[in-house]
């Protein structure tokens, strides 16, 4: 790493930095206030710890954003044996591994298992922010998916399933009449169901209602006749 190149490491078009936590783990103390510097200094929120082990104990992994620089070679558990209790607890936090003692063999091992990428010391200073820029937008990404798909489960949760009913058959392409004679009930109880389906979802079209109803996969219920 070279301090000269702090300053390459900003983003060219906004001051702005992504949002998230950065965890360096390396047991060389050294080489973590090296990198600490360097992050801080780029305007990352940075973690240090001096073995996998304290990362672990530390409940880093619950950080809904953030990406994790690692070490390969540390006493103790090591970066690799890290990536794989990872993967065990399944965590989706991009990984870079940064060593000076890497090879072609354990790079492509690593980035199998789904690493961000594989640094080999020296390292230049830019291409580590731009990584760490590009791991905390995956890991935002990855996080907004998953509380919109939070937010669309728990509001299909609050449909009866006499609606989750119409709603497969609407889907399906019935119309209220075929609804109605499918379940045994009146058109307009359909269209009650269907104005509290909408209602429910927060579809403000029936196109929005199909795109809702896509993304929670409703399947197409079997009418009885």
């Amino acid at each position: 790493m070279n301090a000269n190149s702090v300053a390459d490491c900003r983003p060219s078009d906004s001051p702005s930095i992504l949002p998230g936590m950065v965890h360096v783990v390396d047991d060389d103390e050294a080489v973590r206030d090296s990198m600490r510097w360097l992050l801080e200094a780029n305007g990352f929120e940075v973690r240090c710890f001096e073995s996998a082990e304290a990362f672990l104990a530390a409940n880093a992994l619950r950080e809904p954003v953030g990406c994790l620089v690692l070490d390969v070679r540390m006493p103790g558990l090591s970066g690799l044996a890290l990536q794989d209790e990872m993967l065990r607890r399944g965590s989706t936090m991009p990984v870079i591994f940064v060593t000076g003692h890497g090879d072609v063999p354990m790079a492509v091992d690593t980035m199998k298992k789904g690493a961000a990428d594989f640094l080999q010391k020296p390292f230049s200073d830019a291409r580590l922010c731009a990584l760490v820029r590009e791991c905390l937008a995956r890991a935002a990404d990855a996080y907004r998916i998953a509380l919109d798909a939070k937010a669309l489960e728990e509001r299909m949760e609050r449909l009866t399933a006499r609606e989750r009913q119409v709603l497969e058959r609407v889907v399906a392409g019935r119309l209220n009449k075929q609804i109605a004679d499918d379940l045994g009930i009146s058109i307009k109880t359909v269209e009650a169901h269907r104005s509290n389906i909408m209602e429910k979802l927060l579809a403000r079209s029936m196109a929005e209602l199909m795109r809702i109803a896509i993304r929670a996969r409703v399947g197409v219920a079997a009418a009885d006749h």
